[in-house]
């Protein structure tokens, strides 16, 4: 074999791989990847409104950051995101039961097209578990959101989280997207986002993201009832029965929709963008029912999510608030 054909392998392997990671965690790019990145992003470059000051090491960049810088520090947040999450989709779906319904519902993903064995993806596991709060700790900043991550992570998937009831299962969910959106602002500002005092604007904030994704998440468990029955999980239409559980829902998606632009005092546009949008997700949920459907309903709550996400960079409080 020449050196041509060597590189030529070489860069085939790297394809393969490269391709297998982007399998675990396609299903979840609309869920936490691009709305982590997104959140990260946004109320970074909106740190001003949250009385955050130079003097704290958050630096803010409106007005002085440059398109290349941007773009920079979002691919810096994008890569954190990944980095952290690829070890829990990993352990998400590498369980027997997890397994046996991927054959059914996504037999694309790795384990069960054979991409990868399990040995092989639990060392990778291991390591990314290991690596991700080091490189956290040297290049990027997040390090506490990533040690938090994998506990959280071990308690959804291997110690119950996933299957103890909707209560447990929506607070796990809960804390962990906090965790992801929290620790994305972080890497994006170079400091700490994590406020010194509960009753700052944005450990406020974070409440309220606990509380959105605390109170309509299981919207998700909607369109696997079948694969969550078979593997014994007790979700909240397994539980509650589908009709309430679709209640619980709705409701808190309208209230969130209007009380989300409030809380920040956006323009109307802002209002109507996520009053709309959570309107829409609120009907759908209550009318639009089977596998399908509850597909795109769930598609269209992301996209609510990533609008919410959004609202502090377009909030009308003075933006020179917080700059020393």
């Amino acid at each position: 074999m020449d050196f041509s054909d060597k590189v030529l392998r070489g860069l085939e392997s790297y394809r393969y791989h490269l391709y297998t990671f982007w399998l675990f965690i396609f299903s979840d790019l609309k869920t936490i990847v691009v709305p982590s990145t997104i959140f990260g992003i946004t109320n970074g470059w909106a740190a001003p409104k949250y009385g955050l000051h130079a003097s704290s090491q958050l630096v803010h960049p409106q007005n002085t950051i440059d398109l290349l810088s941007l773009i920079g520090r979002g691919l810096t947040v994008l890569l954190w995101v990944v980095i952290n999450f690829i070890p829990f989709a990993i352990n998400n779906q590498r369980g027997e039961q997890a397994v046996a319904e991927d054959l059914l519902n996504k037999p694309w993903r790795p384990f069960p097209s054979h991409r990868i064995s399990h040995k092989y993806a639990t060392l990778i596991m291991v390591a990314l578990y290991i690596s991700a709060p080091l490189y956290s700790m040297i290049f990027s900043g997040g390090t506490r959101h990533s040690v938090l991550l994998i506990i959280l992570g071990l308690w959804y998937n291997n110690w119950g989280g996933a299957d103890n009831g909707p209560i447990v299962r929506n607070i796990t969910n809960a804390l962990g997207y906090t965790c992801f959106v929290s620790g994305a602002m972080e890497v994006f500002l170079g400091g700490s986002a994590l406020p010194l005092h509960p009753g700052e604007l944005l450990g406020q904030w974070h409440l309220v993201i606990t509380a959105v994704i605390f109170s309509t998440v299981h919207l998700q468990d909607m369109s696997d009832q079948p694969g969550d029955a078979q593997r014994g999980r007790r979700t909240a239409p397994l539980v509650w029965g589908d009709g309430f559980a679709r209640w619980t829902i709705a409701v808190p998606l309208v209230t969130w929709g209007v009380a989300c632009p409030m809380f920040w005092g956006v323009s109307s546009l802002w209002y109507f963008l996520s009053g709309s949008l959570a309107c829409t997700v609120a009907v759908r949920v209550l009318l639009v029912r089977g596998v399908p459907g509850d597909q795109k309903t769930f598609r269209t709550w992301n996209w609510w999510i990533a609008v919410v996400y959004m609202l502090p960079l377009f909030s009308e409080v003075d933006s020179t608030e917080g700059i020393d």
